[in-house]
């Protein structure tokens, strides 16, 4: 279940949140960013949800500056709530 969002959020590597994105659609199990800066497929990132915190997720997928996140633990019915609200 995929519910579209357009949530303001940041990417980050290491505990540190690098560059902005914004959150165009997401799930219990992943999201899709729109990216000012390029991810590359098959890495790894935090991505920090506002109301949520930081969140594990391997991009799935990345093509100009648009990406496939699937998150490393899915989140709980309440965060995605919040996020969907």
């Amino acid at each position: 279940m995929r519910a579209p969002v357009s949530l303001d959020a940041k990417i980050g590597r290491g505990g540190l949140d690098r560059a902005l994105c914004k959150v165009v659609d997401v799930s219990l199990h992943g999201a899709r960013i729109q990216t000012y800066s390029e991810v590359r497929a098959n890495s790894m990132i935090w991505l920090a949800l506002p109301n949520v915190g930081h969140v594990a997720a391997r991009v799935v997928w990345s093509n100009d500056f648009e990406a496939g996140l699937e998150f490393q633990t899915s989140l709980t019915r309440e965060a995605f709530e919040t996020l969907t609200a």
